[in-house]
């Protein structure tokens, strides 16, 4: 099956800055376009807005002058739903409440012919609902855009309880005509892309809440060690405190207030608080002007050690070993069966995050996980009040030896980025197993839908297949809420292995 012909209609309901991008991306790809809002003269408006888009295209040399000018042709705004009748795809972008967007699906189903698409664009409802108002839902898609909708790649396909598999292979087919990319989904909560981020949130807000380190310090974390391009806390501040958290509690309440996915209750005091981030001028940042930027707490600087003894190769954070060769400190190895640390010349360990913490052992300081170490400019370490300061000290300056910024944070289990990212692995998962989309799908929709460096199943790959389940078995024996017991799916996978591995 092919998507839909260029030639066809295609109407786009809801004029909002999402409606206006999903209607430039119809028309600049040759589709004529109706434009409907139920506000008076809003329609005209957007029109107007989006040839104001096509003429900076044009200045820009990303569209033709003529390329232009036909589109605006083909743009049309609409008077009424009536209007809408030769269409062969609406696009709904209307507010997400389920009693209006149902009631404007009942008034389309009488206009529109049998063979119309209808879809709606809902980031939070259940796509399943919204088509059970209809008479024919299996017509009915989810269409689910990034904004802005004409730059962002990525578009979730959505298939309801009730979608006949030729809809959903036909917006499919469309949105890949249109020059993006879709992956296609099943109706759960927060699609792919907002069921699996949630810990990219959830544990930076965590870690803040167990005043394990502030948020300039955790979103510098996870830039420049976890390869993240944004910060938990910049990001939601440039989405808006209010947008994040009630998708966040939208997804909480769909899964039945599953403990996995509990809101934060520090942003629940800052959307009260009225500090909605960029939009409002506070946020966990302060962008009023003349504010001062917030920097991470940046370790002074401290005399490396001159040797390390290696025991075991470290696992995923076996290059150091290389980079600590190259900056001129000697490396011990010794062949240890369960060794994964490294020992510095005054007794104390160094080890990798591991759901553990450090006052648990004698003298240990750990280190974060970091997507690329060579590559890192920063590393986080962990200690408790009895790590003693001469392995601190010496943990510091083996970093900055490295060329990184050290990052001084609490003892927290998981510490920063190695919790975030065996959490997102779990529940990327956990969503396959379930049928939700399939491994490839998942990791296009986390890398082009939130710019993640890896997708979910690349890190399980990257980083081996028991180390996600291995390091929340850890995190779960030291908070039993259930929030970071691994899932039978991701269980079943790491078990699996280890008994292969046996074999072998």
């Amino acid at each position: 099956m092919t998507g839909l012909d260029p030639s066809s209609a295609v109407a786009v309901v809801g004029t909002g800055t999402m409606g206006q991008g999903i209607a430039q991306v119809a028309l600049v790809a040759g589709h004529p376009v109706r434009l409907y809002d139920a506000v008076p003269g809003r329609a005209r408006e957007a029109a107007a807005a989006i040839g104001a888009r096509l003429d900076r295209l044009v200045e820009k040399d990303r569209l033709a002058a003529t390329d232009r000018d036909e589109a605006r042709a083909r743009l049309r705004p609409a008077e009424s739903i009536a209007d809408l009748a030769d269409c062969s795809l609406v696009v709904e972008a209307v507010v997400e409440r389920l009693d209006a967007k149902q009631d404007l699906f009942r008034q389309l189903e009488d206009v529109v012919g049998e063979d119309c698409l209808l879809a709606t664009n809902t980031s939070s409802l259940s796509v399943t609902a919204v088509a059970g108002a209809l008479r024919n839902p299996g017509r009915f898609v989810g269409l689910h855009f990034f904004n802005p909708a004409p730059l962002l790649p990525l578009v979730e396909v959505v298939s309801g309880y009730a979608t006949d598999v030729t809809s959903a292979t036909r917006a499919y087919e469309t949105a890949r005509a249109w020059g993006k990319t879709p992956v296609a989904c099943a109706d759960t909560p927060g699609f792919i892309v907002n069921r699996i981020a949630r810990p990219f949130y959830a544990e930076a807000f965590a870690v803040y809440e167990a005043q394990g380190a502030d948020p300039a310090t955790i979103d510098a974390i996870l830039r420049e060690s976890g390869g993240f391009r944004m910060g938990a806390f910049e990001l939601t501040d440039l989405i808006g405190q209010d947008v994040n958290e009630s998708v966040t509690h939208s997804v909480w309440q769909s899964f039945f207030q599953d403990v996995r996915f509990t809101p934060s209750l520090a942003q629940r005091r800052l959307v009260e608080s009225g500090r909605l981030g960029r939009k409002s001028g506070q946020g966990w940042y302060d962008y009023r002007e003349g504010a001062e930027p917030a920097e991470p707490h940046t370790a002074e600087k401290a005399r490396p050690p001159a040797y390390v003894v290696a025991e075991g190769n470290l696992g995923p954070a076996s290059e150091l070993l290389a980079l600590i060769r190259e900056a001129g400190i000697q490396v011990r190895e010794e062949d240890e069966d369960h060794g994964t640390r490294l020992v510095l010349p005054g007794g104390g360990q160094l080890a990798l995050a591991d759901g553990q913490t450090s006052v648990e052992f004698r003298d240990v300081v750990y280190f974060d996980l970091a997507l690329d170490y060579r590559k890192a400019t920063r590393v986080a370490l962990a200690s408790s009040q009895d790590t003693s300061p001469q392995t601190m000290s010496e943990a510091v300056g083996l970093f900055q030896a490295l060329g990184k910024d050290v990052s001084v944070i609490g003892d927290v289990p998981g510490m920063i980025v190695a919790r975030t990212v065996a959490r997102i692995v779990d529940l990327a998962h956990d969503a396959v197993a379930k049928g939700v989309a399939t491994e490839e799908d998942v990791d296009t929709a986390m890398r082009l839908g939130v710019n993640y460096p890896l997708g979910p199943f690349e890190w399980s790959r990257r980083l081996g297949r028991t180390w996600a389940c291995a390091l929340l078995d850890d995190l779960h024996e030291r908070d039993p809420s259930g929030r970071y017991a691994p899932s039978l799916a991701l269980y079943r996978h790491s078990y699996a292995t280890e008994k292969r591995e046996g074999a072998s």
